[in-house]
């Protein structure tokens, strides 16, 4: 079983408001072993809307659509539904008291405008709101079974939830499901993961394997359709292959955010994390702490964005500073350690680099950024640390946000025992003489 999702606003297609509705939609209809075939997003425009649903009509056994059913005057779903059918709109008159009574019970008189929202095409179901003003419809038009539905997405899913999903879980539907997940990583190209997958990306395979990228994480998408035990069973396998490809470059699934993957790391082995940062302004500390339960294990930070701060409150000598210069392996190294032993962290980050536009030099060019990392020496007074540099590509809120990942990679690989292969290009030299 296939559906057509179609979204309709000028918003959406103005690129003002994402559509979140196509997605979960998708989402949801998945899990019941139905697939969709496409989404298309329609302006407010009544004959663009009525060509749209014409067009998906009698194609798939399921079309949804979401939007324009408001009250005012580019809410024109309705209107171009009843043109694609060729019958005219009449009045529920039920609906009317109900969207009177929505208005009643918030001490006000319903809007003559908000009357229009009862009307649905000649021969339609109506679909009762429990959460708005805007009435769905239903129909069965050409063996296709059709549903509008508002499109504030909170009465999307509530409607979809009350009346939708019985109706299409009831029907005579395939008892096939369709399965996905996502598998997160960071340190390696969208290129590199494909190549390590090799065959596991064959488009002919079930499940099939493919990549996306966002904020310099690639995912590896799993999709498998099968019966609900076939298909778990299959999906899992592929995993296991897609982790044994990509190594300790995966961080979580789903949802699972590096952050919420290295908190939860720390947690585990009961240890804890400072940061001293400059580039990234705090955004290391920012990210750990936007994690519940982050305070198990980040104890706090400094951002020493100057040298001025970097020496004050971090002991940076300002030999260092002037021998190496701020973006230097030295200065790195020193920051991280005394935030470890200042803080009594288990462990530190320290970040300094350039983010741009300017600031660069010829042998320091923008996105050049030293990351470091101590950790406690046992039976010493003195921190353990290592540092590695990263030539980091993009603007300097990509600069930035990918320092920050590398710094995070550093730590949960460091934690697990794990090399720094799978930091993205990340160079270690040799300390440079008088640099202790």
């Amino acid at each position: 079983m296939e559906a057509i999702i179609l979204s309709i606003g000028d918003e959406l297609v103005l690129g003002q408001t994402v559509d979140t509705n196509s997605a979960w939609l998708s989402a949801q209809l998945a899990r019941l072993g139905i697939g969709t075939r496409y989404h298309q997003t329609v302006a407010d425009d009544q004959g663009s809307i009525a060509a749209a649903i014409t067009a998906a009509l009698g194609r798939v056994p399921l079309l949804i659509v979401s939007g324009g059913l408001g009250p005012t005057e580019d809410d024109l779903t309705r209107q171009a539904l009843a043109d694609a059918l060729a019958v005219p709109l009449v009045l529920h008159a039920p609906s009317v008291d109900r969207i009177a009574g929505f208005f009643r019970r918030r001490g006000r008189a319903m809007p003559q405008r908000n009357r229009v929202q009862a009307m649905h095409p000649q021969g339609t179901a109506i679909i009762a709101n429990q959460c708005g003003t805007a009435p769905g419809i239903q129909a069965r038009v050409d063996g296709t079974g059709l549903y509008v539905v508002p499109g504030v997405p909170s009465e999307m899913r509530a409607m979809f939830g009350t009346s939708i999903f019985p109706d299409i879980r009831g029907a005579e539907v395939s008892r096939q499901v369709i399965l996905t997940t996502k598998i997160n990583t960071f340190g390696l190209g969208e290129s590199d993961v494909a190549e390590r997958l090799g065959a596991l990306m064959a488009r002919d395979r079930n499940p099939t394997v493919g990549t996306t990228v966002a904020g310099s994480v690639v995912s590896v998408r799993v999709r498998c359709e099968g019966t609900q035990a076939a298909a778990a069973a299959d999906l899992e396998s592929t995993v296991d292959a897609v982790a044994r490809c990509l190594g300790p470059c995966i961080y979580g699934r789903d949802e699972t955010t590096l952050q919420q993957a290295v908190v939860d790391l720390m947690a585990r082995r009961a240890v804890t994390i400072a940061t001293a940062e400059s580039c990234t302004g705090g955004l290391v500390g920012e990210m750990l702490t936007d994690v519940p339960g982050a305070s198990a294990v980040y104890v706090g930070g400094w951002v020493t964005y100057t040298d001025a701060m970097k020496s004050n409150q971090l002991g940076v000598a300002e030999t260092l500073l002037s021998r190496h210069g701020a973006v230097s392996q030295p200065v790195a190294r020193r920051m991280a350690a005394a935030a470890r032993e200042q803080s009594g962290a288990d462990f530190a980050l320290a970040l300094t680099g350039i983010a741009g536009p300017g600031g660069d030099t010829p042998d320091k060019p923008v996105g050049t950024v030293w990351i470091a990392l101590a950790w406690r020496n046992d039976g010493a007074a003195e921190s353990d640390t290592d540092a590695a540099v990263f030539s980091l590509g993009g603007d300097r809120d990509q600069v930035r946000q990918r320092a920050a990942r590398c710094a995070l990679q550093m730590l949960r690989l460091h934690v697990l025992g794990e090399s720094w292969e799978a930091l993205p290009s990340g160079v270690r030299q040799p300390m440079p003489e008088g640099a202790s």
